[in-house]
């Protein structure tokens, strides 16, 4: 997701977007252990960004209220 995305989510939205995002990440990283390969294993390093942006924008969001 693009930063831009991200911003128009609300806060709530954001944390359910999180939960969404380290479900996959999990399920990712669980294919690496057992050995699997990845479709496309810059996933990961994606998955990992994206929850730094949503983390990064909902504490604007909430050092703003």
């Amino acid at each position: 997701m693009k930063a831009k995305e991200i911003r128009q989510l609300s806060v709530e939205e954001l944390g359910k977007k999180e939960v969404e995002i380290k479900k996959e990440l999990m399920k990712l990283n669980a294919q690496v252990a057992m050995g699997g390969a990845l479709k496309s294993p810059g996933q990961i390093k994606q998955y990992k960004k994206t929850i730094a942006k949503i983390n990064t924008i909902r504490k604007e969001k909430e050092e703003k209220k």
